[in-house]
Formats: structure tokens, sequence, C-alpha cells
């Protein structure tokens, strides 16, 4: 039988990247793995083409010529959730997590391996294709309470002190798993297990960003946490802020 993908059944995916080798190289490895793959090469035409067509995913450059990466993602933003991977040259944290804020899905530093990229473009994607109330089936009508949080498993749905949260959906399964877990320490594998279903090896820090972002969104300081502890060389706990704990 064989294995060729249907030019139909073809995943598309955007590269927006003014850096033109590095969009050759992507196309020449990721299209034998049966991805259609188009480039552009400046920010307005990468707006206007991510949403003029439909994508399966975008790998989108923090800097381009004529529009940054994070306006191209707000853009973008206003009218698709489509699974969006940021490539950045810089690596500065602050960048990274405006990114994750704006609504990337995941983000790889330009020193990435080919292989690394492709895994990560298979995460997104796979997560994307999840049903949005998917997850354990007793869940689903659940609500958890914590202090001034509360955290709704089937209409996903957060909101503190009153407030609804603007979290992506990464943000969300990160804090859903925590608040699961509340008093217990979760670690970044097991994080990244419930909330990537990755079951490729990988040593990945980009946990720590998207808790950051979402420390941000809670009002919350890593020095003194109401909600995201970090316990050193073990992982992260969520606590209650109205309990009295040490």
């Amino acid at each position: 039988m064989s294995s060729v993908v249907s030019p139909s059944h073809r995943p598309r995916l955007l590269v927006i990247d003014d850096d033109r080798k590095l969009c050759r190289l992507i196309a020449e490895y990721l299209e034998p793995y049966g991805y259609e793959v188009t480039s552009v090469h400046t920010g307005p035409e990468g707006a206007e083409t991510a949403t003029a067509q439909a994508w399966q995913a975008v790998i989108l450059d923090l800097m381009l010529p004529g529009m940054d990466g994070i306006e191209v993602l707000k853009v973008i933003r206003r009218t698709s959730d489509v699974p969006v991977l940021m490539l950045t040259a810089r690596g500065d944290e602050a960048d990274r997590i405006v990114g994750l804020e704006m609504g990337a899905d995941d983000y790889l530093p330009k020193t990435f391996s080919i292989r690394e990229l492709l895994a990560r473009l298979r995460a997104v994607m796979r997560r994307s294709s999840r049903a949005p109330s998917q997850g354990p089936a007793s869940d689903a009508g659940l609500e958890w309470v914590v202090g001034p949080l509360r955290v709704h498993a089937g209409s996903r749905v957060a909101v503190l002190d009153h407030r609804p949260l603007a979290l992506t959906p990464v943000e969300f399964d990160l804090l859903l798993s925590l608040v699961r877990a509340k008093g217990r320490v979760k670690s970044r594998d097991q994080l990244l297990e419930e909330i990537r279903e990755r079951n490729y090896e990988v040593f990945d820090r980009s946990i720590d960003v998207h808790i950051s972002a979402l420390r941000k969104k809670l009002g919350d300081d890593s020095k003194t946490p109401r909600f995201i502890r970090t316990v050193r060389a073990a992982g992260y706990l969520l606590i209650d802020p109205d309990a009295d704990l040490p």
C-alpha cells in the first residue's frame, strides 16, 4: 500500500520569515513528511496571507520587515485560532512571554534543530485538533474553586475576583492541570505530558515561560506567590491564597 499523502489531504503550513534560506530549509525538510509549505517574507504579506486562506499551522518569525511578528499575530488572532509556532532570534524571555500572551501556541529560538521544529509543529497541531472540552469525562461539568479563583473545565473558563481571565489554550490547560492537583507538586515533565500529550523525549523549558505568563494574568509574583509556587528541583504547586499554608 502506498504511503504517499494525497495532495488534497496534505496539511497546509504557512512560514512567515524574511530568511529565505531558512524558509527553503523548512520546506525541504517538511514536505517529505506530507506538509504543503508556503513561505512569505514580510509582516504585511504574512498577515494578509495568514488571514486570507485556511492553514493548519503558521510558523511566524518575531523580527519581520514592515510589521513585526507580534503585530502579525494580533491580526491573525482577530479571526483565526490556527496553531502558531513563533521563532525568535533574540531569545529574550520578555519577547516570548508577549508572544504567548498574544496567543502563540509555542515558540522556538532560531538555534532550533529542524527535527525539533517538526516535533513542536506536530505537538501544536495535535493540541488544536482536540475538542475544546476534551479531558477526563468526569471533569466536563466540574468547577474548581481556589480562593477567589474559579476554573470550569467544561466551558474552559477561569474567573478571578469575578473577572474572566483571557487565557490562551495552553495557559488554561496548565491552570486546569495545577488546579486538579491542588496541594500536590506537578513536575515540568508531568505538565508537558498532560497539556501537550507529547510522546517523544524532549528537554523543554517553554513550560516556565507559560507559567510566567499565567502568573502575570493571575496577578501572581514568583517571589511571594498567591497561587503558583515554584518548588525547587521539583516543579510547580498550586496553593490556596486563603489558606494558612507555610
